[in-house]
């Protein structure tokens, strides 16, 4: 039957969840030397760098579609360019967000 849990199922799901706590535990076991061998400021400068890099890409790219295909739009129907324009910028004001989260997440891994 599609939904019902065999005992086999439920076992496997136990263990799954009893290994990730084990896995999960280990690290504070293990905590206890207080030299790290990892320079923790570059990598949090690395990560910075990643999370405004890597979450600009996507809102730029989709910005950049989203404005084109506008121009397009309004230059074969020049009558509806405000009704596209004021869709266009809604659009662009929601890609933005985006990027603006990954602005906000980089200054969090900077400074904190």
């Amino acid at each position: 039957m599609i939904g019902s849990h065999s005992g086999w199922s439920r076992i496997l799901l136990v263990l799954m969840i009893v290994g990730s706590l084990m896995a999960l535990t280990t690290g504070v076991a293990f905590a206890q030397d207080s030299t790290p061998f990892i320079p923790t400021e570059g990598l949090k400068l690395l990560g910075a760098g990643l999370a405004i890099g890597l979450g600009a890409i996507g809102p730029g790219i989709g910005i950049g579609i989203a404005v084109s295909k506008a121009m397009e739009a309004i230059g074969r129907n020049p009558d509806a360019a405000g009704q596209v324009q004021t869709n266009m910028i809604v659009g662009v004001a929601f890609a933005e967000a985006i990027a603006i989260y990954a602005l906000v997440v980089a200054i969090l891994l900077q400074f904190v």
